[in-house]
């Protein structure tokens, strides 16, 4: 008996005994932190309010289709759009009018992810490029029902003066061209960070 539980644990502990911490400088790797630098600097509420403006049209568009969905699909409401996915550079500014200051641009993608309505699973970076969030960014990964009057969609990180971050945006159409498929929507983002 006691032959078996040493041949059954012997090579357990070599096996436990090499996976242990190591010391010395290959312990770098992880480390904790003695204090956290957040806790140092009170978290905060944000309210911003800007405009996107996805821009198909004309000589400078700001979607690009990357993937077209397949030529046999017909499902659903939104018909042969379904599985279709747009990669943007959106403009982002302070007044609904294109020509209104630039506070950054909101890049990443959006796909039509719903067969019953026009729906999209949006993920994209808002990358401010004035005053003092300049170089800071937000990121937002959630549905949006683009036909519904208000949209929420979640902010799930952000980097510079918004690391931590953690909120909500609110999506409203301003405009929207049905020929060109062109549009403004407002954008009200409640972000925490610290």
């Amino acid at each position: 008996m006691a032959k078996i539980s040493l041949c059954f644990l012997l090579p357990l502990f070599i096996a436990f005994s090499q996976t242990s911490p190591a010391t010395g400088a290959d312990s770098t790797f992880v480390q904790s932190e003695k204090r956290n630098p957040m806790k140092l600097r009170s978290e905060k509420l944000s309210h911003f309010r800007f405009y996107w403006h996805d821009i198909i049209s004309g000589p400078n568009p700001t979607v690009v289709n990357i993937v077209q969905p397949p030529a046999n699909n017909k499902t659903g409401a939104t018909g042969p759009g379904f599985g279709m996915i747009n990669m943007i550079d959106d403009p982002l500014t302070e007044k609904p009018e294109a020509d209104s200051k630039l506070l950054g641009r909101a890049q990443g993608f959006y796909g039509l992810a719903s067969q019953e309505e026009v729906g999209l699973l949006m993920a994209m970076n808002f990358v401010f490029s004035t005053g003092k969030y300049n170089g800071s960014t937000l990121t937002i990964l959630g549905r949006n029902p683009v036909f519904h009057k208000v949209r929420e969609m979640p902010v799930i990180g952000g980097s510079g003066l918004f690391r931590f971050a953690r909120g909500y945006v609110q999506a409203s159409t301003h405009t929207f061209d049905m020929k060109t498929g062109d549009a403004v929507v407002e954008y009200n983002v409640h972000v925490l960070h610290y």
